[in-house]
């Protein structure tokens, strides 16, 4: 283990390695931000991460979504994403729930943090009034086009944002990617004990020259 997690010991010593072994997730989508996600913490030492996703692979998935291949497709993806931490990482049990989040959060489990990898704002609201019932803080995290929004929820909540149906546009590859390490930084910072700007909206954007700005908002409580 020493071995595996040199530079990550180098960084924080070994006894701040060793208590994320202790640690529990719940990633909450297993598609293009949920693979990036799920590999970078279990890349970390996460002890354990839940990876929740009812969905399979489909063909036009597989540009962005990092965890699959084409012979993966049909296959569930929270199945395919479990299978590929625990062969990157022998440290970390990765556990897939091929079931809807409003199924899951019945289940008698206990976990340090939610992490929001879904696609629709529905989703989002109810992953936030559940992480307020349990007393659990959340990473609301979402890409479109050039774009991407994230915030550590804790004390605010989601009803800030206008719930629709709305379809996202289309999205670059390597923002989901951009994103999703954003949001596997706040919660390995987070569950090492490290300072985190929590209930900040920060919202990363190219403008017109292709500069890449980022507004952060105080959310409300």
């Amino acid at each position: 283990m020493r071995e595996y997690f040199k530079r990550q010991i180098q960084l924080w010593g070994e006894e701040t390695q060793l208590s994320l072994v202790d640690k529990k997730v719940a990633v909450i989508g297993c598609g293009g931000l949920g693979s990036s996600v799920g590999i970078a913490l279990g890349s970390s030492g996460v002890g354990e991460i839940y990876l929740v996703d009812f969905d399979r692979v489909s063909f036009h998935n597989i540009h962005r979504q990092i965890a699959f291949k084409t012979e993966d497709e049909g296959r569930y993806k929270s199945q395919v994403l479990a299978e590929l931490i625990q062969s990157r990482s022998p440290y970390v049990k990765a556990l897939a729930f091929t079931e809807s989040f409003s199924d899951f959060k019945k289940r008698p489990l206990h976990y340090d943090l939610i992490l929001d990898c879904t696609d629709n704002l529905q989703s989002r609201a109810e992953i936030d009034e559940f992480s307020k019932e349990i007393g659990v803080p959340w990473i609301y995290t979402s890409v479109e086009e050039f774009n991407g929004q994230l915030c550590f929820f804790e004390k605010s909540g989601f009803e800030s944002f206008k719930i629709t149906q709305r379809t996202p546009a289309g999205i670059a590859a390597p923002i989901v990617m951009f994103m999703a390490s954003f949001e596997a930084n706040m919660a390995l910072r987070y569950l090492a004990g490290l300072p985190v700007k929590k209930d900040t909206l920060f919202y990363l954007y190219f403008d017109s020259d292709g500069e890449l700005n980022v507004q952060k908002f105080k959310m409300p409580h």
